[in-house]
């Protein structure tokens, strides 16, 4: 079976995986793009860029990727699904090659891009995303995008197999907050660490097979 994979999210050391208030010109709020300039130093995103253990991380979020669900926070601003010509912030090529389903309460017909990437709206619950996005991926995993809600809302489900946080050693003090509600969640999983010259640190949880946790 597929997995169900967090991939490159990144989260300040007080938790937040973006900033407040978000807009048309702040897409991650008062935390710009503090949080995702580790990877924009990377060769992953910048052909010039470093080729060392934020890389080879960063190239992970890819591979293998049959299928993306993302929130509704994550395709527009604040009032998108007011704007019939929003069709997401990445132009006519957006980069994720795949179809992919946005979460929201207000469903709107698919939307074909360029490269491989329709857009999907669901109105549903993350069991029943999952369950669509899976008979789409076929035998490729299913990437959770987020953002920060919906990946909190996968993860409370149990519906996560695994996750790879990025620790960016900022505090934003306010925002969207990744573990809330969550506690103990560690406990299913487990958990690996690998610190980068840059000063981020990449988490990877594993979901643990039944009857492993007191091995």
């Amino acid at each position: 079976m597929s997995l169900t994979r967090i991939q490159n999210l990144s989260i300040s050391l007080d938790g937040f995986a973006t900033g407040e208030p978000q807009s048309l010109e702040a897409p991650f709020g008062h935390a710009g793009m503090r949080l995702h300039q580790w990877m924009m130093a990377t060769r992953f995103w910048d052909p010039a860029g470093s080729d060392g253990v934020d890389n080879a991380m960063a190239q992970r979020h890819e591979h293998g990727i049959g299928a993306e669900i993302m929130g509704a926070n994550k395709f527009g601003p604040p009032g998108w699904q007011d704007d019939a010509d929003w069709r997401g912030w990445w132009g006519d090529n957006p980069p994720f090659h795949t179809p992919t389903f946005v979460l929201t309460h207000r469903p709107r017909p698919p939307m074909e891009m360029e490269g491989g990437t329709t857009f999907h709206f669901l109105d549903a619950t993350p069991a029943e995303a999952l369950a669509v996005a899976r008979e789409a991926a076929g035998d490729l995993d299913v990437r959770i995008g987020g953002g920060p809600t919906v990946a909190r809302d996968f993860l409370a489900a149990g519906l996560v197999d695994h996750v790879h946080l990025v620790q960016v050693p900022i505090v934003l003090g306010r925002g969207v907050r990744l573990w809330d509600g969550l506690e103990g969640i560690e406990e299913g999983y487990a958990v690996e660490t690998v610190s980068s010259p840059s000063g981020v640190t990449h988490l990877t949880f594993t979901r643990r097979e039944s009857g492993a946790e007191g091995a």
